[in-house]
């Protein structure tokens, strides 16, 4: 079997976490981040982007910004060209206002990608605002902090300031 089958069940594993949510608001919220997940394991923008506000707004663990759905979507479809590229976000808290139609989700991610000299594992925290528009939850910016990359040159470099 590929990597693909094996990126396709990793992610459906992570699914069956989100029936411990009590609150349904953050069990929509957590099936989101899953299939976005999935989104990413099989490469697809489209549906990675379908969890976007048209103003999303990301910064990368190097601390690049990429403002709008357009561009991100097009920075992701540029990720993934290099194999091997995966990313997963984990969620550990969300909390709903919802007398304002926002969440807040925190968590861990991981990243990885083949480098010529190796592959890059990177890992850390990350926070993400949701907002409740039109009765569907979408993300309206990430911010991605690593704690720990291994495997590659590529750790080596300094991200931009």
């Amino acid at each position: 079997m590929g990597s693909s089958y094996y990126r396709i069940f990793f992610a459906t594993i992570l699914i069956a976490g989100c029936a411990q949510n009590n609150n349904r608001e953050e069990s929509i919220i957590c099936a989101n981040r899953n299939l976005s997940n999935i989104a990413i394991a099989q490469k697809d923008t489209v549906a990675l982007a379908k969890y976007w506000t048209e103003d999303y707004h990301m910064v990368s663990s190097r601390n690049f910004e990429v403002a709008g759905l357009k561009k991100n979507r097009h920075q992701f479809a540029q990720e993934f060209t290099k194999k091997e590229v995966l990313y997963v976000r984990t969620p550990k808290k969300i909390e709903i206002n919802s007398s304002w139609n926002m969440a807040a989700e925190s968590g861990e991610w991981t990243g990885q990608w083949l480098e010529p000299d190796g592959m890059v594992k990177l890992a850390g925290s990350y926070y993400a605002k949701w907002h409740k528009i039109s009765g569907e939850w979408k993300i309206r910016a990430e911010i991605f902090t690593p704690v720990s990359c291994t495997g590659s040159g590529f750790c080596k470099k300094q991200p931009k300031l």
